[in-house]
Order: C-alpha cells, then structure tokens, then sequence
C-alpha cells in the first residue's frame, strides 16, 4: 500500500528531497561527454558549441514529462511505452524499437570497458587486456550484487565532481598556453551554422546530457526514490491533484538543477576538444583515443595534468558503466516482466532478479569487448542508436500529454511551446542520420 507524503513546501526542503535523485540525474559525465562530446570538438572546432549547448537543455521538457507521468501513473516507463496503440508482438512496436537501442548500448557500455582498460594500460600495470576487462567488469557485478550501489554513487559522484572541476578549470588555464580560447571563438560558435559531415554531432547529441538511455532510466530512479508512492492512486480529489503538482515541482527543480551541471561540464568538455585537439589537429581514433584525449590535461596542467585525466578518466567511464548497469538490470527485469517471461509478486522478488541481472550484463560486456575490441566504435554504435531513439520518444511524450494525463496536470502554454519545439527539433535530428545512413548505403 503506498504511504502518501505531501510535498515540501518551501525551496531548502525540496534540495534536501532531491538528495540522492539529484545525484542519479547529475552523474552522467561519460562517454558522451568525454568521448563523443570532445570528438565533435575535435573534428569541427567551435562551430557546434550551440549545437552542444541546444542538445542538453533541450531534452529536460521530455525529461519532465517522463518523470510526470510516472509520478501521476505510477507506471514505469516500458509500461508507458507499451500502452502506446500500435502493432503488438510479445510487447509493443514501440518496446521493440527501444530493444534495439538496448542491444545497441551493450556495444556502447563494452567501448566504455574498452576505455578504462586502455587508460590501465597507459598508467597501470602491464596485465593483458582481458584480464583489465575482466576486474572492470568483476567487480562492477559483484558490488552490485551484494548491495555496494549507494557506496559507489556517493563516491563516484564526488570523484566525477572533482574531475569535472579540473575540466572547468582546464579550460581557463588554457588562458596561459597557445591554445587560449578568445570571445572570437566563442562567437564563431554561437553562429548556429553546421559543418559537412554532421555524423558525429548527431551521434553527440543522442549521448550529451540527458541522453535517449537515461530520459528511459529516469522514471525508475523516481520510482525508486518514493515520488509516485509520495502521491498515492488518483482518487480524483483536490488533495491528490496537490500532492502530484508539489511532487512534479520537486522533480523540475531535480531536471534543472542537474541541467545546468551536465551543460556546464559537457560545454567544458567540448572547448578543450576544440582548442586543443582542434588547434593541434589532433582526431579521436580507436588505436589512440587515451594518449590524444590526454593531451586535453596535458596542455593545460603539464606533466601533472597525465595523472589527473588517468585517475579521472578511469572514474568517470567506471561509474558510468557502474550506473548504467544497475539501471539496465532494472529495465531487464521490467522487459521480461511485461512479456509474462517471469512473475513477479514482490519486491524481494524483483530485488532477486536485479541482482541476476547484474551479474549477466558484465558479462556481456565483457564478451563483447573480447570479441569487438574497438572502443571507440562500439561508443558510437550506442550514441546512434540512441539518437535514432530520441524521436520516438518525442512522439511517445506527446502521446501521453495528450491522452494520459488529467487536464488538471497539464503545464502551461509557455512550457508545451518548447516541449513542441524539442519534440519537433528532435525528430528533424533523427530523419536527418536516416537519410545520411541511407545515402552512404549503411
């Protein structure tokens, strides 16, 4: 039976609501940012700088949204996205589109296990890959296992905020070096023009900050943290249509707070990339991605700034896989469950079944890193699947708001502008990569 708890009222208690569901949401430094985000930079300089920044403010409308229908449902979000009308073969077209970008993020997560073994390799000792491969993945499925999550969350976020920090202040110390950035280059960047080839940027764009996985993941977290449970079944009186608009605030306050960390670090991130990488005409590759993405560090910080990206790095993917997994071991079991391939009565159940979970997906990884081995494509086959996701999503969002949802919960004209202006920029995004893909025949 849920336990309906009213609102905080004032703005000090929703920050200490938000607590560890702000983490959740805030802790997405990965391999969009690292990785794909600096790619971009590297590959165009300082011309997508609004591309970047549009990418991650963006998404929060469809984040919000999300996160409202779960609170006022108490549905998950595979359940939403099988109540969409459509075809329907074990689960619904729509699940089924979400499958393959699933499939697609075990390649993603397996390039994340690749990194961090080859930053190892850099700064570690001399042990064969499979075997860095196999403490990452070992590890991360036995702390999971056991209960080690909330441990991991609190350190890793600290650690992530620290390297994030070095990020911010990596760009300013570029003042010092021959790769300063100037108000020019900035401007250049805020021009909104594109370049030829807008391949990485899409894949960019699926990835940075709110990304087609995590806009998935979300509603789980809420779930988990209380927020639907806080609110109670919908027995259609004004006591329950307060409780879910005080509960909705607090979940924008915890979408916008969290947006402006992840734009600031993934904006950080994207400058080096462009000063640095750019300016030295550096490109991110598979064979070399940690000697060249250390250079970000090492121009700013010397022979220090090495250390500083290895310890860094290695925290930021290692969390990243960490996250991602405890959250893909819940949808796993979420997916069997609406295909009646198990039953579950009880939380205890669940809790079972999450643990398996964890177990199957290291290793998963773990085979496909042995059997694919390059990282930094494997990155991008899951930033493109979940680009590709990212319209359908649009559509699956405005489905519900305008179907699911009570009148009496429905934002304003201001907020439904920009939700339509997300849903419709989004989905160009995506028919834009389909065409591009069909043109070069892949």
């Amino acid at each position: 039976m849920s336990q309906v708890t009213p609102p905080p009222s004032d703005w000090k208690g929703i920050l200490k609501q938000l607590g560890p569901g702000l983490i959740i949401s805030a802790n997405i430094v990965g391999s969009g940012e690292l990785i794909v985000t600096t790619k971009v930079g590297a590959d165009v300089g300082f011309a997508l700088l609004w591309f970047i920044i549009l990418g991650c403010m963006i998404k929060v409308f469809l984040q919000v949204e999300l996160g409202r229908y779960t609170i006022t449902k108490g549905a998950s979000t595979l359940e939403a996205l099988n109540s969409v009308p459509g075809p329907k073969i074990w689960v619904s077209w729509l699940v089924w589109c979400w499958i393959i970008m699933f499939v697609a993020t075990f390649f993603q997560l397996s390039g994340m296990v690749g990194t961090v073994v080859a930053v190892f390799r850099m700064g570690g000792p001399d042990f064969f890959d499979s075997t860095w491969a196999l403490l990452i993945t070992g590890s991360c499925a036995v702390l999971l296992f056991i209960g080690r999550y909330r441990f991991i969350e609190k350190f890793s976020t600290t650690m992530v905020a620290g390297f994030t920090l070095f990020t911010i202040v990596a760009v300013f110390s570029l003042y010092w070096t021959d790769y300063g950035i100037t108000f020019g280059n900035l401007a250049s960047g805020l021009t909104f023009s594109l370049p030829d080839n807008f391949t990485t940027a899409f894949a960019a764009f699926g990835v940075i900050g709110i990304g087609a996985s995590e806009l998935i993941y979300y509603p789980y977290w809420c779930l988990e943290k209380g927020y639907a449970s806080h609110v109670g079944p919908n027995d259609g009186t004004e006591a329950w249509k307060q409780r879910a608009q005080g509960w909705v605030r607090v979940l924008k306050w915890d979408a916008w707070i969290s947006m402006a960390i992840y734009t600031v670090a993934t904006v950080a991130f994207y400058l080096l990339g462009a000063a640095v990488l750019h300016g030295k005409g550096l490109s991110i590759e598979n064979d070399d991605m940690i000697p060249t993405l250390s250079n970000l560090y090492r121009t700013s910080f010397g022979s220090i700034g090495l250390a500083i990206f290895l310890v860094g790095a290695t925290l930021v993917l290692y969390s990243t896989i960490f996250i991602s997994t405890a959250s893909n071991a819940r949808l796993s079991v979420d997916l069997l469950r609406l295909g009646k391939l198990v039953k579950v009565h009880t939380a205890t159940q669940r809790q079972h079944l999450i643990k398996l979970a964890c177990i199957a997906l290291p290793t998963l990884y773990f085979i496909l890193f042995i059997t694919v081995s390059e990282p930094l494509t494997s990155i991008f086959i899951g930033a493109l699947a979940q680009a590709f996701m990212l319209p359908l999503i649009c559509f699956a969002v405005l489905y519900f708001r305008y179907t699911a949802q009570k009148s009496d919960l429905q934002p304003g004209n201001v907020w439904m502008v920009f939700l339509w202006v997300a849903a419709i920029l989004m989905t160009s995004v995506g028919i834009y990569q389909i065409v591009s893909r069909l043109q070069q025949g892949i």
